[in-house]
């Protein structure tokens, strides 16, 4: 979605037409994502990882029902669009960040691989909202890249409440997924910054 908002000034929020600010279907799919967070984070915490495991499922399903309900039935607005990547950014950064510190037996995620993953989402986040107060104007449909990387990162976590549950211990397949995840979240920030810098010359 590319949104032109030359005509409104910085109070972007109260000077949106109302149709754009509107809670759809879509939107409140969306804001359940966030809402499981809280739940699959206690169900890491306290190492209940077949119910993290469902919840999270859950919560992936809601990010390919909430874009196709905004496409089919035409619910697409600037504030689903906005909402819909912070929700993603919220429960990945989440997950990986409570897997980081989890006490358990088998392997965890290293805390380097949480701050690459953290950096590169709030420089894209700090970025776009940069470009969008020095050119009026901001893309927020993602790229073909970056949802492969979601889907990526996604899959990686289900992998990995499933090794919790079952007690697997896959150290080979564990490091070239780890390897996988962080070249996706390489190339996909490298993208991101180019895609800033082009709009930022145009």
């Amino acid at each position: 979605m590319k949104i032109n908002f030359k005509k409104f000034n910085l109070k972007l929020l109260k000077t949106l037409p109302d149709s754009e600010k509107r809670i759809t279907f879509s939107t409140v799919v969306t804001l359940v994502r966030i809402f499981l967070v809280p739940f699959i984070i206690i169900a890491m915490v306290t190492q209940h990882w077949g119910s993290a495991f469902w919840l999270f499922l859950v919560a992936s399903f809601t990010d390919v029902l909430d874009g196709n309900i905004a496409r089919w039935f035409n619910q697409r607005t600037f504030l689903g669009a906005c909402l819909d990547p912070i929700a993603d950014k919220i429960l990945l950064i989440s997950c990986f960040t409570t897997l980081a510190f989890a006490q358990s037996p088998l392997f965890s995620i290293p805390i380097w691989f949480v701050l690459l993953v953290l950096i590169k989402d709030m420089i894209v986040v700090f970025g776009s909202l940069g470009l969008f107060i020095i050119n009026k104007h901001l893309d927020v449909a993602p790229t073909v890249l970056g949802k492969a990387t979601t889907l990526v990162q996604i899959c990686f976590i289900i992998w990995l409440f499933a090794c919790y549950f079952f007690q697997w211990l896959p150290m080979k397949t564990y490091g070239f997924m780890l390897g996988l995840v962080s070249f996706f979240v390489i190339i996909t920030f490298v993208q991101y910054v180019k895609l800033g810098l082009q709009q930022l010359k145009s």
